[in-house]
């Protein structure tokens, strides 16, 4: 299903554009517009109205829309490399592997440019990316930051309290010190 295509727009389209056209678009299809309609054009407009409203909210959010177009490029390009080989057996199968990669998560299904260009470092980045800005990275990240404050301001915190009982003497000359007072007591 291609947003665009449901809202009426291309790719090209700016948010105001495509808040215009979901207007448009929702006051056509609304199902409280369609109460007293026969039953199948009511369930029509309620898939419709479904759709138009997925398309809107994929393409008004600025990371939804950015993902949906890299998606759509890297199926359109998967779908022609696998087609351009003549057995339509593989476009069909590596198609519906690229969906259900793309539908439930499995992968983001990007396919690699035939070149090996710039195009593949440029995808490799954006993977990184993509990665380092997930929550779950972002709370990784949060806490070592955080436990590794802790452990210098403990340590700092050591230091400083060494300083203030123990003016005078570094920590190496008290382990000196403590040390000959033990052989001491064991000459004893």
């Amino acid at each position: 299903m291609d947003h665009y295509k449901i809202l009426g727009l291309t790719r090209s389209a700016s948010k105001e554009d495509i808040k215009q056209a979901f207007r448009k678009l929702a006051m056509e299809f609304h199902p409280d517009k369609h109460v007293h309609s026969p039953q199948q054009l009511k369930e029509n407009a309620t898939l419709k109205f479904k759709q138009v409203s997925e398309a809107y909210e994929t393409l008004i959010d600025d990371r939804k829309r950015a993902d949906y177009n890299i998606r759509q490029n890297s199926y359109r390009n998967s779908a022609n490399n696998y087609y351009s080989g003549g057995n339509s057996d593989n476009y069909y199968r590596n198609s519906y592997q690229n969906s259900y990669r793309n539908n439930y998560g499995y992968g983001y299904g990007y396919s690699r440019p035939a070149d090996g260009g710039s195009a593949s470092v440029f995808t490799k980045l954006e993977t990184v990316m993509r990665f380092m800005t997930t929550r779950a990275f972002l709370l990784n990240a949060a806490l070592a930051g955080v436990l590794l404050g802790a452990t210098y301001v403990v340590d700092a915190g050591g230091e400083a309290l060494w300083k203030m009982q123990n003016s005078g003497k570094s920590f190496e000359e008290a382990m000196e010190s403590v040390e000959k007072a033990k052989a001491f007591d064991d000459k004893r």
